[in-house]
């Protein structure tokens, strides 16, 4: 650890505490292998340390995360708690007022190997205060002791300990913190890196390729056959806004976009399996239940999602944006595709085609949703909310291809019947 010990308490210093063995701490070596879940392990080594060696009322855990949506997660024990109390933070927390003027920022920072504030006595001169110690104090914490846990990768994480006994800690339960400490940030660290994995995996391939990617169905080639509602859409005039537009509006818009088009998809629990410049391709498996009642769901609320979005673009002053969407299903081998060193987990087949001419195809019909025959066939409320509009050829399919489209009030009949 970089930075001196401090100890704003007045009492024992860091550092000269005898060792101490405990049952926690042997719990916590071994009988956790099982536990997958961090925040299960530290609520359980919590009341094991309460019951058998220290006066604990709270505790927290403080990991910093990889994630697209949030920059670190706190886990809070108090005794006699229901449930884990587990929050998650915005990436943009590291610049707020709430940590910068927190007991963490040092910690993180590396500026002190731990702090100890004994918060029934007065303040020793010099040492800094923080608003926590206010909330703590009506909470009759008399006794607060944060420290850091350094991990392997070299990332920096943080716990506290606080207790309502009169006195504070005694130097023997101090040094059962500092016993448990590194035991600790190594457990941790091993559920937190797979977490990580995990939230990498769910950003970029899907929850579900990624649950398949992290079981080990990484050889190139490996896959399945499956029966899928397939999602095809792409943006309309992309190649025309990028050119007229500066990078940062085009990157926001393309957000946008996104945003709009993912959220009733993911809701209605389809996987997105990637983005394809401004095209998104994703699959409903049909092992799940009234995959295409819910792919069609998702269509309509995109669809009003986008009318929504340009309704606030034109009172900003801005061009529209268009797109095209189209539901097809069929069978597709989903699995590993690629180069030996670089691999896609996709799904690919005639069907995955027919979906993206299809997506063409909306271009020239004009309307910004279409869906396949096969798909129609497949869903059980087609026949209330579509129209059919003919059969067409397409580009690269050997066949003409029966074509429907929502009626205008789609969205509202399809509401009208209930959830799907």
């Amino acid at each position: 650890m970089t930075g001196e010990p401090r100890d704003d308490s007045g009492g024992v210093p860091f550092g000269s505490w005898p060792s101490r063995r405990t049952e926690a701490l042997d719990w916590l070596v071994n009988g956790v292998t099982g536990e997958p879940m961090l925040d299960n392990v530290f609520v359980e080594l919590c009341e094991r340390l309460r019951a058998g060696d220290l006066p604990l009322d709270r505790a927290t855990l403080h990991l910093r995360t990889l994630h697209p949506q949030f920059g670190g997660a706190t886990i809070r024990w108090v005794p006699g708690q229901k449930d884990v109390v587990f929050t998650t933070v915005d990436r943009r927390v590291w610049q707020r007022e709430a940590y910068l003027g927190s007991p963490l920022r040092p910690l993180y920072e590396g500026d002190v190997a731990g702090i100890r504030a004994r918060l029934d006595l007065p303040v020793p001169e010099g040492a800094p205060t923080y608003d926590i110690y206010d909330e703590l104090r009506e909470q009759g914490i008399v006794d607060y002791v944060a420290l850091p846990m350094q991990f392997v990768s070299g990332t920096r994480h943080a716990c506290t300990w606080a207790t309502r006994r009169p006195g504070g800690f005694s130097t023997d339960e101090l040094q059962i913190i500092a016993d448990i400490l590194p035991v600790l940030a190594m457990m941790a660290e091993i559920r937190l890196n797979r977490r990580i994995t995990k939230n990498i995996l769910e950003a970029y391939v899907g929850e579900r390729s990624g649950a398949r990617i992290l079981r080990g169905e990484i050889d190139r080639g490996s896959g399945e056959t499956i029966a899928a509602a397939i999602w095809h859409s792409d943006l309309r005039g992309f190649t025309m806004l990028s050119e007229r537009w500066p990078r940062d509006d085009v990157i926001a818009s393309l957000n946008a976009y996104f945003d709009t088009m993912a959220a009733p998809l993911v809701e209605a629990g389809g996987e997105i399996l990637k983005f394809i410049g401004d095209a998104m391709l994703a699959i409903f498996p049909m092992t799940e239940p009234r995959a295409c009642e819910r792919a069609l769901r998702a269509a309509l609320d995109a669809e009003a999602g986008m009318a929504a979005l340009n309704a606030e673009r034109r009172a900003r002053g801005r061009d529209e944006l268009g797109f095209g969407l189209a539901l097809h299903v069929g069978d597709v081998m989903w699995g590993n595709i690629g180069a030996q060193r670089r691999l896609d987990f996709t799904v690919i087949g005639p069907a995955v085609n027919v979906a993206a001419r299809l997506d063409e195809l909306s271009k020239e019909l004009r309307r910004a949703v279409l869906i396949s025959g096969e798909f129609a066939g497949r869903c059980s409320r087609s026949g209330a909310v579509l129209e059919r509009l003919g059969s067409y050829p397409l580009r690269g399919v050997g066949r003409e291809v029966e074509v429907f489209a929502p009626l205008a009030d789609a969205r509202e009949r399809f509401a009208a019947m209930g959830t799907a």
